[in-house]
């Protein structure tokens, strides 16, 4: 499993923890924030507090915050193939 990160956005640190495959747990200044799932690879879900389900609504900083995890996924992957 992957070990959670810290990302940061418009001088905002989010620390994303990975739960199961492309969904995470975000933590904003610290506190619980959202949980968001990967829906395709410009757009990103949140989901709903209470039944985890996903919320189709348009939500730019989740797409933001999904569009930072994946390129930091593909940078730990590229290091991962350089020390191979």
């Amino acid at each position: 499993m992957q070990q959670p990160f810290d990302i940061e956005l418009g001088g905002v640190i989010y620390s994303v923890f990975p739960e199961e495959e492309d969904v995470y747990t975000i933590f904003k200044e610290g506190e619980e924030y959202i949980k968001i799932q990967k829906d395709t690879d410009q757009h990103w879900l949140k989901l709903d507090d209470e039944t985890d389900l996903p919320l189709f609504t348009e939500d730019q900083e989740v797409d933001n915050i999904g569009r930072a995890i994946s390129e930091y996924k593909e940078e730990e992957t590229d290091e991962d193939q350089i020390s191979e």
